[in-house]
């Protein structure tokens, strides 16, 4: 029963539970507004449309938010055979420290560029990395991660006390935490290298294995720490759901290193859609689904509270249900346009482009107390 929970198909079939729910208007909360998928379908195929007119996506992965050419130019200064695990580590950092930032954090590059969000997050991760602050210039080593501060953190991402980042300490012991699971995190692409082809899935179980114990204590079964993994009363057995977003992002990002490499990443569509307040944020703005009691838009909600659990089930299971929508939209197939393209093409887009005329500073439409590892 354990293993089951650390897979995508327990992620798609039990936010498929609360999704039926929905469908019966019988889930606490939450109430569903299914015509109101043709339109959202019209609206992610348009930014589609307009984000990427030859319809070539990239998948969504941490790669797309990385200011262009920093880490090419990177790569360049690193051995061949060293391109591979030191993507993987910067891959890993990256995304790891990629929940949200809050809406007033700022980073400023040495250029006077300024970046915010995940953007911002990404350019001052990589900055770090190249400056060595994870180990060596381009490369990550668990002993300088596991010794990692908020401290050192702060300085990086240029935090103060009128530049707040949500998280730090979080953020900081996840660090901590993967620099004493991991000698070096980039030893995870050989690993997977090896397998040629490589199931997807089986990305996302590597990393939950490897990764899975840099996690905060939630919920533990059998001593394995099943990170993003929660209660919801309306699940039967255990009650349990998982999601995984922080690992299933990650395994998206994980992709494009592989496919350089020369390794064939297959059944890419295995991995689900990623339940965060983007995607979420698309679903609530278009109107498929509404809350039952208004004033819950303006509570602070713990991350754990079933609101929020089924939130992040339903953004599941309708990403699942909006792809084929807008791949008949746009005229391409489920093998040319899997879902990490939508995601990235795309609903994520679409849902920061609603938050930001919909609320003045482009936040999510619930507010939700982050530690700097869930969102």
């Amino acid at each position: 029963m354990t293993e089951e929970l650390l897979t995508p198909e327990a992620v798609r079939e039990r936010a498929g539970v609360l999704f039926e729910l929905a469908e019966r208007d019988a889930l606490p909360g939450w109430r569903l507004h299914a015509q109101r998928m043709a339109p959202t379908a019209d609206f992610v195929a348009q930014v589609i449309r307009e984000n990427y007119p030859s319809l070539e996506v990239p998948f969504h992965a941490r790669w797309r938010h990385f200011p262009p050419g920093r880490w090419e130019a990177l790569r360049a200064t690193l051995p061949p055979e060293q391109h591979g695990p030191a993507a993987f580590d910067l891959a890993i950092i990256s995304v790891l420290l990629d929940a949200g930032a809050g809406m007033g954090w700022r980073w400023r590059d040495s250029d006077g560029r300024v970046f915010s969000r995940s953007e911002g997050l990404a350019a001052a991760s990589l900055a770090m990395f190249a400056a060595g602050a994870f180990g060596a210039p381009g490369r990550a080593d668990g002993a300088t991660l596991a010794g990692i501060s908020a401290g050192t953190l702060a300085a990086g991402f240029q935090v103060t006390s009128e530049n707040s980042l949500v998280g730090l300490e979080g953020r900081a012991a996840l660090l901590r935490r993967l620099g004493t699971a991991m000698p070096r995190p980039g030893a995870l692409f050989g690993m997977l290298a090896a397998q040629n082809p490589l199931p997807a899935r089986n990305i996302l179980i590597a990393v939950l294995k490897h990764l899975g114990p840099i996690w905060p204590g939630r919920i533990s079964r059998d001593g394995v720490n099943l990170g993003d993994t929660w209660a919801h009363p309306s699940i039967p057995g255990d009650g349990l759901i998982p999601f995984h977003k922080l690992s299933q992002w990650l395994s998206y990002s994980l992709v494009e290193p592989l496919q350089a490499a020369g390794v064939a990443v297959v059944d890419l569509d295995t991995l689900t859609g990623l339940p965060e307040y983007r995607n979420g944020g698309l679903f609530f703005d278009m109107g498929v689904i509404a809350l039952r009691d208004p004033d819950d838009a303006g509570r602070e909600h713990a991350a754990d509270a079933p609101l929020i659990v089924a939130w992040r089930a339903l953004t599941v299971a309708l990403l699942d249900r909006l792809a084929p929508l807008v791949r008949a939209r746009l005229g391409v197939s489920a093998a040319d346009f899997p879902l990490a393209r939508m995601l990235e093409g795309g609903s994520w887009s679409a849902g920061r482009r609603l938050a930001a005329a919909a609320r003045p500073d482009g936040g999510p439409p619930l507010r939700v107390t982050s530690d700097g590892t869930v969102f």
